[in-house]
């Protein structure tokens, strides 16, 4: 409810309340002593705010209380196992990401213990899997991520809670593996395995039932093992960053009717890509950075839910899949540092119409593009005004009975964008992107990229592009990139690129660009290195000087044909009038007197000089008119 403020403290004077939920808001302070009073509260929620102090032994007085939540605060110092002995009630702890820290005594016994169902200890600086944990026989969900635990899972843990534990979470810790590892995990409820950024060795343990498979960013090695398409609730499965490797099974192809989320990328992974299965239901595939081969499987097709595909840097020799243009909500295509190759043709008015990143730099493709190639591509015709989210999907599992829980993944990629490659670990509703780079594309740029208003990254460089740079690109006023690097581009640097107020970066070097380059807003930004290798250009900031040095400020005309005025600046225009002016004007002028001259001197002229009358010269009256 966006409340903001501290903790108003008559609340505790209303002694029979049982429940106080207040999270997500902007409350800060302390917890107000006075809720010592209490004695009847059975759930404390007041996650998601900006609490802080310490967490006061006293505070868990509480007898009834069954739930805990005060996590995504401010709270430090530490908490111990033993401010929970005694409270027989309570099921639930949420103390995470605080600046807490959890420590284990062994000053308690198996009856003083309350028997836990849901644990989250993240960020509270463990160094070890708490021992107290070993008589916890009826977890549902423990969450030890972002600590610092060390070495081996302890083979105890595969005691516990084996027929109750759905989720187990312990990400960003340096575990290495687990005591006699089992090649089948024995929980049989599990629903959530999250191992990400730890230092897991060996081969891939398999889980009997499971809906979120996360081991990403290990050091796992060996082959997808036949047996996890056993597993058929899956619903994500992400080995990306590991060093696995071998070819796909052929039975992976089979859990596309279950999984939505795919991604393998960064292992070694060879041979042909999976082929889907009738009613696919994939969102997001990524297989890049490995070295699969072959085409592209046409089973895709199968998967009207696709969303996202990426197979960068791989082997895949094909042409242009211009099938997947078919796809309904295909956002993000990224082909990039393959051995594709041809021409792209035959696009339609009803292909990639939600399209917003492409990316098929460092392949082969070659050709012109299509005169329509951008006129279909709806998704970055209009700037986007609402409210940015970040790609995203949300698996639900139930852990409680009055609400639940979702386990959340967003969509990630690699692009270069403002010239340098970067990792985007979020993308962005609003982001628009395409890269061309690095192919053999010929011909002018097509003029159906002016309707693209929403772009904010464009990339064509190297590639064999002719021709003028489009005045029009100066109407995509959200751009933030733009690359032409490296093609055979001719003509002036339009004025109208001035109207790109948010250009960050511009490359046009190594083309057979001339004239002057444009002064004033973004382009002062720009050094030297954006307009290397067209020695034509001139103006601030090369150190060629023009040598007119007045600089344009009136753009030139737009309303009759373009084309007519693209390559002449508004000095020039002036210069050209002036000259002819003068010309004409000193013609008439001449003809008269001369022909004043010649009628009076004209006979004394032609005796001096021993020539005959009207042999070259005529009196003006005796021509004709025009």
């Amino acid at each position: 409810m966006n409340i903001q403020g501290e903790i108003l403290p008559h609340l505790a004077n209303l002694t029979k309340l049982s429940v106080v939920s207040m999270a997500n808001n902007f409350i800060f302070g302390r917890i107000p002593s006075s809720f010592m009073n209490l004695t009847q509260l059975t759930v404390f929620s007041f996650s998601r705010n900006q609490l802080q102090g310490k967490i006061s032994n006293s505070f868990f007085n509480f007898k009834s209380l069954e739930y805990l939540d005060v996590s995504t605060n401010n709270f430090s110092g530490t908490v111990g196992v033993d401010s929970f002995l005694g409270l027989n009630k309570l099921e639930y702890i949420f103390l995470s990401d605080n600046s807490l820290s959890f420590v284990t005594t062994t000053n308690y016994t198996n009856a003083t213990l309350p028997e836990l169902k849901y644990l989250e200890l993240a960020s509270c600086n463990l160094k070890e899997f708490p021992a107290f944990l070993r008589f916890q026989t009826k977890l549902t969900e423990l969450n030890l991520g972002h600590n610092e635990i060390e070495g081996l899972v302890p083979d105890w843990i595969w005691n516990n809670s084996q027929e109750t534990l759905r989720m187990f979470s312990v990400g960003d810790n340096f575990i290495t593996g687990f005591h006699q590892h089992p090649r089948f995990l024995p929980w049989i409820r599990l629903e959530i395995f999250e191992v990400t950024y730890n230092e897991l060795r060996g081969p891939l343990p398999i889980p009997p039932h499971t809906i979120v498979y996360d081991v990403t960013n290990n050091n796992l090695t060996g082959e997808i093992p036949p047996l996890i398409c056993e597993v058929k609730s899956l619903q994500v499965l992400d080995i990306s960053s590991n060093m696995m490797t071998g070819t796909l099974p052929l039975c992976l192809g089979n859990l596309s009717n279950s999984l939505s989320y795919l991604d393998l990328k960064q292992n070694n992974f060879h041979g042909p890509m999976l082929n889907t299965s009738h009613g696919c239901l994939l969102k997001k595939i990524d297989l890049s950075e490995n070295r699969f081969s072959g085409k592209v499987s046409r089973s895709l097709a199968n998967c009207i839910n696709l969303e996202f595909l990426s197979l960068a840097s791989n082997s895949f020799e094909d042409v242009f899949p211009l099938w997947l243009g078919t796809h309904p909500k295909l956002q993000v295509l990224i082909l990039r540092s393959n051995k594709f190759y041809g021409a792209i043709q035959g696009l339609s008015s009803s292909q990639f119409l939600q399209l917003r990143i492409i990316d098929i730099s460092n392949n082969g493709f070659s050709g012109q593009l299509p005169h329509k190639s951008f006129q279909n591509w709806n998704a970055m015709k209009s700037v986007n005004l609402s409210r940015s989210f970040a790609m995203e999907d949300m698996i639900p599992f139930n852990t409680y009975a009055t609400f639940t829980l979702t386990f959340t993944f967003q969509y990630s990629m690699t692009l270069t964008n403002k010239g340098v490659k970067r990792e985007y670990t979020k993308i962005l509703n609003i982001f628009t992107a395409i890269d061309l780079s690095c192919n053999n594309f010929k011909g002018q740029i097509p003029q159906s990229l002016q309707d693209l208003h929403g772009l904010e990254s464009l990339n064509l460089s190297n590639n064999h592009f002719t021709g003028h740079i489009l005045p029009s690109v100066g109407n995509l006023k959200n751009l933030e990139s733009l690359d032409l690097f490296q093609n055979e581009l001719s003509g002036q640097i339009p004025q109208q690129l001035l109207q790109l107020g948010f250009l960050a970066f511009l490359n046009v070097s190594y083309n057979h660009l001339d004239g002057r380059i444009p002064q004033g807003k973004q382009f002062n930004t720009f050094e030297n290195n954006s307009y290397l290798g067209n020695p034509g250009l001139c103006g601030k900031p090369l150190s060629k000087e023009c040598e007119d040095s007045r600089v344009p400020t009136v753009l030139p005309p737009t309303s009759r044909n373009e084309n007519e005025y693209e390559s002449l600046l508004p000095g020039d225009i002036i210069d050209w009038m002036v000259i002819l002016l003068g010309v004409g004007s000193g013609l008439i002028i001449g003809i008269v007197i001369g022909n004043l001259l010649y009628a009076r001197y004209g006979d004394w002229f032609l005796e001096r000089v021993g020539m005959r009358k009207n042999r070259w010269v005529r009196p003006l009256r005796n021509t004709r008119k025009n």
